[in-house]
């Protein structure tokens, strides 16, 4: 039996990435799996196919998580067709890299759109269905950035760093009701992301990082597991470094 058997997930940004990992184990544990991604992807085969194999279901659907009024019909379709969501990962979320000083307006706008403001408005649906049964857990994707900064990226640290003191704020509103809301705050993980930076800046990365090498996808999506299942129900409003104590 799998730690996440009869339980429904909705995870965001699940086309790729850290999302299509946690997806992909969320399947294996015995999980149904709602993905929102922004348009079809390439990963909707592989994960319905995924799914049957673990006699399981993955359903994807689409909305752009810049779009409030989008992103809240798709999320309220979603479960309503699901009947309720035991877990909600937040994991979407896109960067608009650039020093402060030259930065545009837009490109602020944009992230804290996807990676803060949608994070609300998914928390606000489910956790008002997780509150009327008394049970979920809530876990948003943040940063390491979050926590300590990244120069030429202050859009991006803002809202990673908003989302930790959201999390933490909602867990103290929720929790009496049986629901956890947890952060999961990665290090430097082997992504699309990452595989644009140079060997030189990797390197400068490595260096930083106790266990000298970088993380998987499946690193997160471990931790996300743990955060989902049951084997976590004394644990909420917590940041949990998936770093290899880069963060120490």
């Amino acid at each position: 039996m799998g730690f996440l058997e009869n339980k429904k997930a909705l995870i965001t940004g699940s086309s790729r990435g850290l999302g299509k990992e946690i997806a992909r184990r969320y399947l294996e544990e015995g999980c149904e799996v709602w993905g929102l991604c922004t348009k079809p992807s390439q990963a909707k085969a592989e994960l319905e196919a995924f799914a049957a194999e673990k006699g399981t279901d993955f359903h994807e659907i689409y909305a752009n998580c810049a779009n409030a009024e989008e992103l809240s019909a798709t999320v309220k379709a979603a479960l309503a067709e699901a009947g309720s969501f035991d877990v909600l990962v937040n994991n979407a979320g896109i960067t608009r890299d650039g020093l402060s000083f030259r930065m545009k307006k837009e490109d602020w706008d944009a992230v804290l759109a996807v990676n803060l403001t949608a994070v609300f408005i998914t928390c606000q649906i489910v956790s008002s269905d997780m509150i009327r049964k008394r049970a979920g857990s809530i876990i948003n994707m943040s940063s390491i950035v979050g926590l300590h900064g990244q120069g030429g990226q202050v859009n991006y640290a803002a809202s990673k760093a908003g989302l930790i003191g959201y999390t933490k704020s909602l867990a103290k509103e929720v929790g009496g009701r049986g629901v956890r809301v947890n952060a999961i705050a990665p290090g430097f993980i082997e992504t699309d992301m990452t595989d644009a930076i140079s060997e030189e800046a990797r390197k400068g990365w490595l260096d930083t990082i106790p266990l000298k090498r970088s993380g998987k996808p499946l690193d997160v999506a471990n931790a996300a597991v743990f955060l989902g299942s049951d084997l976590s129900t004394y644990i909420t409003a917590q940041v949990l470094g998936v770093d290899g104590g880069m963060g120490a």
